[in-house]
């Protein structure tokens, strides 16, 4: 009787310690976006349906979605004709931080800003963006916001000096020391608070910007650099619990391998093209940190033009990614 006891209790906890496991996979923010990725697969194909149920089983787990997500999800709702759906999504993202005048820019959900839904929208609007106001982290915001000013002002500085050595010497002498305190205000902030992009502060492109800037001073500081060493792992481990995109990482990575003295090295496909021998290679970086692939990316593109959708791609690359042939 004891024996059996003990088996019951053994299949107990084995039982709730896989269910732990599974529900710490499932939180984990990769397992998310190699969802997401799997519904831009359906997209790519044209089976909307199946995508849009995707997006609704990622919505439903996750108490945060990035913005973009839900903006595909809109629109794709829109497209086949779920109009109480898609209006329900346009909620959720001004709930998420979108404005009135950015929604407005999107050609193919401006067709659809008319009627009593539309109008139900704009009367909600305020206490929606509420919503947003009050989840995100104002101080933080403010104060990343700032460093973004300031490292806007010092880069400028960069432009007025004539010369590869000028320029050079600029980096060294000026804008490095910059860069290290604003990097030291980061890592306290990732001590603190965790990393400040679309999560914590509404925002995933000034903080990106800053340590892109720091990655890109020059070979000689990137050679010897230990700050970004140390930010790296941190950066990584913020992709897993949604503080960050992957394609912010995949930029601001891709800037030090650009900058470095060995440019054979492999990077994401934004700022140096792939290369035909070694796109397995670059495919294989981008879906570790949950990036879609360059041919999925390639093949959204056209489902963009073929649809009139708008899928947010990340723009620092227009249109497709040309890959080089070698």
């Amino acid at each position: 009787m004891k024996l059996n006891r003990f088996a019951f209790l053994f299949f107990f906890i084995s039982i709730f310690a896989s269910l732990t496991l599974n529900a710490n996979t499932n939180w984990d923010y990769l397992n998310y976006h190699s969802k997401i990725a799997e519904a831009e697969s359906l997209i790519g194909d044209e089976k909307f349906h199946e995508a849009i149920t995707i997006y609704e089983e990622v919505f439903n787990f996750y108490d945060f979605v990035f913005l973009r997500d839900c903006l595909v999800a809109a629109q794709l709702s829109f497209y086949l004709n779920e109009k109480q759906k898609a209006f329900s999504y346009i909620k959720k993202c001004i709930a998420a931080g979108l404005e009135l005048k950015a929604l407005k820019k999107n050609k193919f959900l401006r067709q659809f800003q008319i009627g009593p839904e539309w109008k139900t929208i704009k009367k909600e609007y305020d206490s929606l963006h509420h919503l947003y106001v009050t989840r995100i982290d104002l101080p933080a915001r403010d104060s990343v916001h700032s460093m973004f000013n300031k490292d806007q002002r010092k880069a400028l500085g960069a432009l007025f000096k004539i010369g590869d050595k000028a320029q050079e010497k600029y980096a060294t002498n000026k804008f490095a020391p910059h860069s290290e305190i604003q990097m030291a205000k980061l890592i306290t902030m990732l001590q603190n608070k965790g990393y400040p992009g679309e999560k914590l502060i509404g925002n995933d492109f000034w903080m990106a910007t800053i340590i892109s800037h720091h990655n890109s001073i020059s070979q000689e500081y990137s050679k010897n650099d230990t700050i970004y060493e140390y930010v790296r792992p941190r950066l990584i481990q913020a992709i897993k619990v949604g503080e960050m995109s992957p394609y912010e990482f995949a930029l601001i990575d891709d800037w030090l391998k650009a900058t470095s003295s060995d440019r054979s090295e492999t990077g994401y496909g934004f700022l140096n093209p792939p290369e035909k021998s070694t796109l397995s290679e670059t495919d294989e970086l981008r879906q570790k940190i949950g990036l879609r692939t360059i041919g999925l990316r390639n093949k959204l593109v056209e489902t963009e033009k073929s649809t009139g959708m708008n899928f947010y791609l990340p723009d620092w690359v227009k249109g497709k990614i040309s890959i080089e042939q070698n």
